[in-house]
């Protein structure tokens, strides 16, 4: 496995990461817990040591399975999630301020929420699961991003 530096973060992560959408059972269906959590384990077998989760992956279903796995394991796991935009709209629409999709107390409400779902510490990378070039300078995000 080739692993990388991730941006500006200093965690090195693997080249391949494993997406976790198709194991929250919400839109997705097909893939059983028992399949997912052998799933997860196996490609942290082979090296992968990067997840890539979200809050709205059958509402904190996959949080909850990747969060299960990596505490059972004992190599260091990157888990990656995503807040959800508050008024719900994939992906973001030109025009919609900031405050609609992303006001101070949801970042925080669903990063505590993600935080209980992992059962972790912390999250190694906290993203928008949308985002508009707009909301730069726009609304209180980044005083939710400085408190966490």
């Amino acid at each position: 496995m080739n692993y990388r530096k991730l941006g500006k973060t200093g965690l090195n992560v693997s080249e391949v990461g494993f997406g976790a959408w198709g194991i929250g059972k919400g839109l997705w269906v097909g893939a059983s817990d028992d399949e997912s959590i052998r799933a997860l384990n196996r490609a942290f077998d082979l090296g992968l040591n990067f997840v890539d989760t979200a809050l709205g992956y059958g509402d904190g279903h996959s949080e909850e399975l990747v969060g299960r796995t990596v505490k059972e394991r004992s190599e260091g796991i990157h888990v990656a999630t995503k807040v959800p935009p508050k008024n719900g709209q994939w992906p973001a629409q030109p025009g919609v301020p900031a405050m609609k999709a992303f006001p101070a107390e949801h970042i925080i409400a669903c990063t505590e929420e993600s935080l209980r779902n992992l059962g972790l510490e912390q999250i190694d990378v906290q993203q928008f699961h949308v985002w508009s070039d707009e909301w730069v300078g726009e609304g209180d995000w980044l005083d939710a991003i400085q408190k966490l």
